[in-house]
Parts: structure tokens; sequence; C-alpha cells
């Protein structure tokens, strides 16, 4: 079914002042992010902690549709702060030993960097995977996993390329292998499908502030869960574990599921905007949300290369996403940035290039507004 951006303008309260493009950076939250999100505070402004019980069942419904969304379990599903916290969780939770290596891409985010890097004080070698304009070969992935490959740790979408992974194929490389796939899916998770069961993904982090339309500080970790056992909590406070609720307890037993990852007391105002964010994106439907983005970075991918635009990253459908960069003709990506704002259409530089990233309400009469600025 085609998708009608004109049928969800009046959600996003942010088309009344901007043409906003920028959602690779931090999105706009609709309305009804906003009135969960706001209603809470009402709540315990007036109540106090009277209403927790609607408290833990919002984080429990909220659970069900990241599970959803992800085709996973909600017992596969954890809480946290943000991607790195989701990252650092399973980078830091495995046995490693010395000589185990972990492979993944040399253009990666630092949030998805860092925390493979820093092994090496544990004897882990970090193996980087070279870009080629902006597209990465599934071939030479594969060339760099060796017998003591432990781990490859990869994007869906990268974050100034834009472009997007088959993690169906990749999960089936890593299967063969008996490598463990972590996916960093800010960049791609609510614009795009993604199934954990068919790419087999070990795990995953996303925060909800990019394409999931959330607010900043809540996002989802998932692990398979038969690897709870593999993957040993960093970050240890009192519901970790299974007398959380028992103050007088000390039973060190791990929760059962993944809710054994989230040490304390959750940000029940983030989650609250979450869960709303991720019930629109089902209620839509991704896959309706994937082809009309991709029908907008493709009326401007083509566009942008007719005004003699330097386009930077895929062409291919199948591996473009939100993302469009390009080399500005004729100023630094900085100033068109400016320019552009200037005129309320709001996008960002990354590495030397001007990134859009429209989403699922943005219309084709707004990629030619900023065409109408470069030309």
């Amino acid at each position: 079914m085609t998708l009608d951006p004109h049928l969800f303008r009046t959600e996003f309260s942010v088309t009344r002042s901007l043409v906003y493009m920028n959602h690779a950076a931090v999105a706009p939250i609709s309305r009804r992010v906003r009135d969960a999100m706001t209603g809470l505070v009402e709540d315990v402004c007036h109540f106090g902690a009277a209403h927790w019980d609607r408290w833990a069942a919002t984080y429990s419904d909220a659970r069900k549709s990241s599970a959803r969304l992800l085709n996973a379990d909600p017992g596969e599903i954890a809480f946290v702060k943000n991607t790195s916290e989701g990252i650092s969780t399973f980078a830091n939770g495995l046995d490693w030993r010395e000589g185990d290596e972990v492979v993944s891409v040399e253009t990666e985010f630092p949030a998805n960097f860092y925390p493979w890097q820093l092994l090496e004080h544990r004897g882990v070698t970090l193996r980087l995977v070279r870009e080629s304009a902006g597209r990465i070969d599934l071939d030479a992935i594969t060339a760099l996993i060796g017998p003591r490959t432990r781990v490859v740790a990869v994007s869906f979408v990268q974050y100034v390329s834009g472009y997007r992974l088959d993690l169906e194929k990749l999960g089936e490389l890593c299967q063969e292998r008996s490598v463990l796939l972590f996916v960093d899916a800010i960049q791609g998770l609510g614009a795009f499908p993604l199934d954990v069961r068919r790419a087999n993904i070990a795990g995953l982090a996303a925060d909800g502030h990019k394409w999931l339309l959330g607010p900043e500080g809540a996002g989802l970790f998932y692990l398979r869960a038969d690897l709870l056992e593999r993957v040993r909590p960093t970050t240890i406070g009192w519901m970790n574990f299974r007398g959380w609720s028992n103050f007088e307890a000390r039973d060190s037993a791990w929760r059962g599921d993944a809710r054994r990852y989230e040490c304390g007391a959750p940000n029940t105002i983030g989650i609250y905007g979450l869960g709303a964010a991720i019930d629109l994106l089902l209620e839509i439907g991704v896959a309706s949300i994937a082809e009309h983005v991709l029908d907008l970075t493709d009326h401007l991918r083509q566009e942008l290369e007719k005004a003699g635009q330097s386009v930077f990253g895929p062409l291919n459908r199948a591996e473009c996403s939100g993302i469009v960069s390009f080399v500005p003709r004729h100023s630094p990506a900085e100033d068109v940035v400016r320019l552009l704002r200037s005129r309320c259409i709001e996008v960002a530089a990354r590495g030397g290039k001007v990134r859009v990233s429209p989403h699922f309400y943005n219309t084709h009469e707004e990629i030619e507004q900023l065409l109408d600025v470069l030309r």
C-alpha cells in the first residue's frame, strides 16, 4: 500500500515550522509521544508514585511493542539509556580469550568502534573492513572472518554514506562460521524492517531519538535468549536480580530474561515516549514507511546528480536508506547547511558532506524545496 505522508503531517508539529530532514541526527517527536510523556509528568506531579502499577504496565507494553518491531520475544528486550550502553553491554559481557577477534567496518560511528577497540587490553584484535565509495562489500567482511573471530559488529545503515547492509545475507554468513552478529541499528530501525530471527542477529542496540521518532536517552537492547548465560551483566544494581522486589533479599541470581541488564530505576518518561513512538510506526507499517522513504531519497539523489552535485554512497535501491549525502559543488558543506537553515530547511554536515535524511511524513514537495535552494 502506498503511504500518503499528508495523512500524518498534523501528528508532527515540526511541519509548521521547518522542512525537517535531519532524522539521522535527532528527530522531532510526534504529538502522541509528547502526550504520553507529559501525561506521565502530570501524573507524577499530582500523585507521585501512587500509580506505579500503571508505570509497570507501560514498561511491559513498550517491551512487547519493541519485540514486535524486531520479531523478537519480549524477554529478549532490555531498555537502555542509548545505543552506546547496549553495545558496551554486549562487548564487555562476553567471556573473551586472548587471540579472539572482532570484525567491523572502518567507518562505523564511534559508539560502535570504541567498545570493540578497548577490548585490546583483554587480548582481542579488532579487524576493520574498508569502505569503498560509501559501500561495504559483504565479501570483504567474509574475507576477514577467521578461526578466532567471535563477533562481527556492524551498523544496519552507515551514518554518513547511508549504505544499508543486507543483514539477512550477513547473518547467514555468520551462522555458517559460528560467529555472533551484533548490529548497531540506530540509523535504520523504524524506517526499514528488521527481523532478528531471519537475520540471525545475536545482539542489537538502538536509541529512540532518530528513526524511531522517540525521545533521547531511551533505547533498546536485544539479546537472543540462548545467549543470556554468555553475556554477563556489567553494570550492577538492585534490579538485575531475580529477587529485586524484596529489598531485604540477598539472592544474587540474575533475572531470567533480558531485564537482567537493567540495573536500576528505569527512565520512565523515556519509556512512555519510546513505547508511543514504536506503536505509531507499527500502526503505519514499517514496510510502507521504507518504500516511501526510498521514493524520497531516490528522487533526491537523481535530482542532485542532475544539478551537478556529487552524491556519495550507494545508488542501488536495495542498498539505499533514508540518508543521502553529497559533496556540494561550490561551497563547504557547513555553509550549505547554514544556507538551508536560513530557508527553514534542516539538514546536517557530516564528513565534509551535506547529509539529508527525510522520514515518512516528509513529502516530495519538500524535497523540491531543498533542491530549489541548491539549483
